[in-house]
């Protein structure tokens, strides 16, 4: 496979810049198994789903994890954190004039110093004198996606964060669970639908541009994932029942299915770079629910390979005639998995 046939040409007008008005009040295409697509609202999801259905979500909470400060010469520096490795360590992505150097320092403020310890491929391991998430939700800036051209507002804060999040550590929002609003989820526990959670913390590298020709060269990131005891019971009890399981978002999907690579769905933590290509045999899900993916990008590959690759690239074409929004802030998907050829 080449990188080239997950090409699309998308109107910069359709990368939605700002969330609806209403966590619900976005648009919903609806991608049966058997490639049929309906135009929907979100507010229809309950209708797309049965009782005994198991909605799996990602409760990572999104951490500030932009900073800028100054190298000890006096140039600035913007950080990203990518990744949280401990108490006062962490993982960053780092723009500089010059990349600082292991044993040089790095000042966010007067009382804020970090230390360079090592550089790992295109990131750089720094301490914090304090806490990383402390010195994060003090001095931080939200991380809006690079396609989002404003500066990041307190209602960005709000919106770009799911009404479950919960464990801190995400770089990027798992941006199908942004739909979600208290009331969906009451109408769905009253319709028999239950929920799971599961936590993958995403990372700045879903933002990475695929960098090769062919498919199989690309080195897809690390990601920390958590799989609770009682999600693994709920999905095989959703088994039992002969509901269905329905990923909200891709990172949900990855986690899931990186917990059942090497057999049945086991609890835990662990790192994972599994790169779903079509092709894979899924495991664990049923359905996901997603938002529209960037061009040749490893997500729009991971749902070709989920609905099927003719399927997605006539999906996309009639979200761009239709006017649906696309990326982080854009419409939904809820996807079926393709039926066997």
């Amino acid at each position: 496979m080449r990188v080239a046939d997950f090409d699309f040409e998308l109107p910069p007008e359709l990368i939605a810049q700002f969330p609806t008005a209403e966590r619900g009040g976005s648009r919903l295409l609806h991608v049966d198994a058997a490639g049929a697509l309906h135009d929907r609202r979100f507010a229809d999801l309950p209708t797309l789903l049965r009782p005994d259905d198991l909605l799996v979500m990602n409760d990572t909470r999104v951490i500030k994890a932009r900073l800028f400060g100054a190298k000890d010469s006096g140039g600035k520096v913007e950080l990203l954190v990518e990744r949280v490795t401990g108490e006062f360590e962490a993982l960053a992505f780092i723009r500089a004039s010059h990349a600082p150097k292991p044993g040089s320092r790095i000042l966010l403020g007067e009382d804020c110093v970090l230390d360079v310890l090592a550089r790992q491929d295109d990131l750089t391991l720094l301490r914090f004198a304090q806490p990383v998430l402390d010195v994060l939700d003090r001095l931080g800036r939200l991380p809006l996606p690079p396609y989002i051209d404003h500066v990041p507002t307190a209602a960005d804060e709000a919106r770009y964060q799911t009404v479950y999040a919960n464990e801190p550590g995400a770089v990027a929002a798992p941006t199908a669970g942004l739909h979600f609003d208290d009331a969906m989820l009451d109408t769905l526990r009253a319709q028999g639908i239950r929920t799971a959670r599961v936590t993958l913390h995403v990372g700045a590298g879903t933002f990475q541009p695929v960098r090769v020709d062919d498919v199989a060269e690309h080195k897809m990131h690390s990601e920390r994932y958590t799989i609770p005891q009682a999600t693994v019971d709920a999905i095989a009890e959703t088994r039992t029942r002969g509901g269905r399981v329905v990923a909200v978002g891709t990172t949900s999907l990855r986690a899931l299915e990186a917990a059942a690579r090497h057999g049945s769905l086991r609890a835990g933590s662990d790192e994972t770079d599994i790169f779903i290509t079509p092709g894979y045999a899924f495991k664990v899900i049923d359905a996901l629910i997603t938002n529209f993916h960037l061009p040749k990008s490893t997500l729009l590959m991971l749902v070709s390979a989920f609905a099927g690759t003719d399927t997605i690239r006539a999906a996309y074409a009639h979200a761009i005639a239709e006017r649906y929004r696309f990326f982080s802030y854009g419409d939904a998907m809820f996807l079926e998995k393709s039926a066997p050829a």
